[in-house]
């Protein structure tokens, strides 16, 4: 732990001297060919996951540079924060971003249940700094058991999801589940989650679209109706794309394509967000092969730019 904390220390450091030498552009210089589009109403953040590679001040500098909002930080194990740090090492990066004029409306956690260890750590922490928003149930966290019936299941979920509510409702934050695609993990077909939250305050318990593995799970018109019955307590959207294709065994797998050139009807699916009266944080995830820094950039560049583009033609 102590290797790891003067690694990011250092990297913090050097960082914050490259930013100051790097020049600074002027407020009437013209834009580069390559720079992202206007900003629009819905805050555009990026998962930091995707930037991992970089630390502190390096961090916020590039996120800022991409055109980006801001930055949900991934505040788990191996992220950037580490769960058993929040106290220490959320506080003055949240402050490095800030300073580069970014926002932190939400971070990112391996959260299951209040019993998580660090769970409440991490969730007084966020309040403190004004971050009301987090990430909970990572993929996988809950599988179903095919020999038993589904909806007995569910009801032995909901006093866990109970106890994080109340958690939630002391700090006054909203744990959005993020949803996945699988083979019996619960959440990933959606329908699911309606019937695990209805009970609970859309404020306090509350989901996390992605439109990616939604469309991964009902393609032809299911990610529709999922989102129609979710919508009532979407309190964030994560974008990414995908095609079918077949992998070297020639069974059929998602294979994630750059944002606007796969199976994502991104202009619908905003349209109802915008009826729905979404307001954010939107996040961009890049699951598709990024071997190289530089790669990154471009791609970020890219699905940006789109994704900047259908926001401004659904008028968020």
């Amino acid at each position: 732990m102590e290797h790891n904390l003067s690694r990011r220390t250092l990297l913090a450091a050097g960082s914050a001297l490259l930013a100051q030498a790097l020049p600074v552009r002027a407020a009437d210089e013209p834009r580069a060919a390559d720079q992202p589009p206007a900003k629009g109403k819905v805050k555009v953040v990026i998962f930091s996951k995707h930037l991992s590679f970089l630390e502190g001040d390096a961090l916020a500098a590039k996120a800022a540079e991409l055109g980006y909002d801001g930055i949900d930080l991934t505040v788990r194990k191996g992220g950037h924060v580490a769960p058993e740090r929040v106290r220490q090492e959320l506080p003055p990066l949240a402050a490095i971003i800030h300073k580069h004029g970014l926002e932190t409306p939400m971070i990112t956690t391996d959260i299951v249940d209040a019993d998580t260890p660090y769970a409440e750590d991490i969730l007084k922490t966020m309040a403190e700094l004004g971050i009301r928003r987090y990430r909970w149930m990572p993929s996988g966290a809950l599988k179903y058991n095919p020999a038993q019936p589904y909806p007995a299941q569910l009801d032995r979920i909901k006093p866990r999801i109970a106890k994080l509510a109340d958690l939630n409702q002391r700090y006054n934050v909203c744990a959005m589940w993020h949803t996945h695609s699988g083979v019996d993990f619960v959440g990933d077909s959606i329908w699911d989650l309606y019937i695990l939250m209805r009970d609970f305050d859309p404020g306090r318990i509350a989901v996390n679209y992605d439109i990616g593995h939604a469309t991964v799970e009902g393609g032809l018109g299911g990610w529709g109706n999922s989102f129609h019955i979710a919508a009532p307590r979407v309190r964030g959207i994560a974008v990414k794309d995908f095609i079918w294709a077949k992998d070297a065994r020639g069974a059929w797998k998602p294979q994630w394509t750059p944002l606007g050139e796969g199976m994502v009807k991104l202009p619908e699916f905003l349209k109802m967000a915008a009826e729905c009266g979404f307001e954010g944080p939107m996040q961009q995830h890049f699951e598709y092969p990024l071997r190289t820094p530089e790669a990154s950039y471009a791609a970020m560049r890219h699905d940006l730019g789109v994704l900047r583009a259908a926001l401004r033609q659904a008028n968020l």
